[in-house]
C-alpha cells in the first residue's frame, strides 16, 4: 500500500497501549528485513532515515527504497526523518515524500527550539504531515557521558507542557534515561518522570536510544504514553554480526548476495522480536487497527537473541 502518515498510527498506539517500532534503515537489505517482519507480524511500522543514511545513500535513493517496499506491503508503513537537524532538511524531506518529519532542537536553547519546531510544524501541517519534536536531550554513549549528565539532560514536565502547547507538534521525544548508541541493554528508564510528563502532555511520546534500555523498562514505559520506540544500534549489530559469520563460514564465496541474505534475515528477526515486545504484532486488521481491548504482548522478554 502507499506510505501513510504517523498521525493515526501513533494515536492508535497511544490509545491501545502498544508502541510502534521505528527502525532505522541504511540499505536495501535492512529495509526489506524490516518490512518483511511487519508483513508477517501484521504490524504497523515506521522506517526511519537518519542524517547518516542520507549522506550514505542520498535522500532520493533512501526515500525510493522505502516507498518501493511500502508499495509491495499490505500493512501501514511510514517514512520518517530521524533527527532532522534544521528547517531546510525537513523541507527537503517533505518534498521527497516523507510522511513523518522530525526537528531535533534538543541541543538548542528552549526558545530557539520552540521557534524552529513551530516553523517546521506550520509547513508540514499545510501538507498534512505530522512532526515529531524533542525536548530534553538523549545523550550519546560515545561521548563518555556520566549518570549525572544523563539525569541533568532529562525532560522537565512543565517545559514539555509549554513546548507542546506553543509548537503544536504531533509527538514528543523525551529524555527519561536512555542513551544513544549503547551496545548493551543496561539502562533503566525514569518511569516516575515519564508519568509526570504523560499527565501533562497528551500527545504520543517517543523513546530514543532504546537499544541500550532493559526490555522490562521499555514495556513499562508503553503504559505511560510511549507510543513510538526507536531502534537503530541493535539492527546494525545484528546485520554486521550475521555478515561476519557468513563470511567466516564461506570465505571462498565471492557473491555478496549470499552473505547479505543472512544479514537481512538477522535484521528481520530482531524487528520481529521487538514488534512482539512492543505489542504491535497483530494490530493491523482489514479495516485499520484493533480496538484497545484486544491489545496483548506475545514476546518473552529477553527471548530473542539480539
Amino acid at each position: 500500500m502507499p506510505l501513510v502518515t504517523s498521525k493515526e498510527m501513533l494515536q492508535a498506539a497511544l490509545e491501545g497501549h502498544f508502541a510502534v517500532g521505528a527502525f532505522n534503515a541504511n540499505n536495501m537489505e535492512q529495509v526489506q528485513g524490516i518490512v518483511d517482519a511487519a508483513v508477517e507480524e501484521r504490524s504497523p511500522v515506521i522506517l526511519q532515515v537518519s542524517q547518516g543514511a542520507i549522506r550514505y545513500a542520498g535522500l532520493e535513493f533512501a526515500a525510493a527504497m522505502v516507498k518501493t517496499a511500502a508499495a509491495e506491503a499490505d500493512v501501514p508503513v511510514v517514512l520518517h526523518l530521524d533527527h532532522g537537524t534544521d528547517f531546510d532538511q525537513n523541507v527537503r524531506c517533505l518534498r521527497a515524500g516523507f510522511t513523518s518529519l522530525m526537528f531535533d532542537g534538543s541541543k538548542r536553547p528552549f526558545e530557539e527550539n520552540v521557534a524552529i519546531t513551530s516553523q517546521v510544524v506550520h509547513i508540514a501541517h499545510v501538507c498534512g504531515i505530522p512532526v515529531e519534536a524533542e525536548l530534553g536531550c538523549v545523550l550519546q554513549s560515545t561521548d563518555g557521558v556520566t549518570y549525572e549528565e544523563v539525569c541533568d539532560a532529562m525532560t522537565k514536565p512543565g517545559e514539555a507542557k509549554e513546548f507542546v502547547e506553543r509548537t503544536g507538534c504531533d509527538s514528543l521525544a523525551v529524555a527519561i534515561g536512555s542513551v544513544h548508541a549503547m551496545r548493551e541493554a543496561e539502562a533503566e528508564l525514569n518511569i516516575e518522570l515519564l508519568k509526570e510528563i504523560h499527565q501533562m502532555v497528551k500527545i504520543p511520546l517517543v523513546l530514543h536510544g532504546s537499544s541500550g534500555v532493559k526490555e522490562e523498562s521499555e514495556v513499562e514505559a508503553i503504559q505511560y504514553g510511549i507510543a513510538k520506540i526507536n531502534v537503530a544500534t541493535m539492527l546494525n549489530q545484528a546485520f554486521t554480526r550475521a555478515l561476519k559469520e557468513a563470511i567466516a563460514a564461506d570465505p571462498e564465496n565471492v557473491d555478496p548476495r549470499k552473505f547479505l541474505i543472512k544479514s537481512r534475515d538477522a535484521v528481520k528477526e530482531v524487528v520481529r522480536h521487538k514488534m512482539r515486545l512492543f505489542g504491535s504484532s497483530g494490530q493491523v486488521t482489514a479495516s485499520g487497527y484493533k480496538s484497545p481491548k484486544t491489545v496483548h504482548r506475545t514476546a518473552k522478554i529477553g527471548g530473542a537473541e539480539e
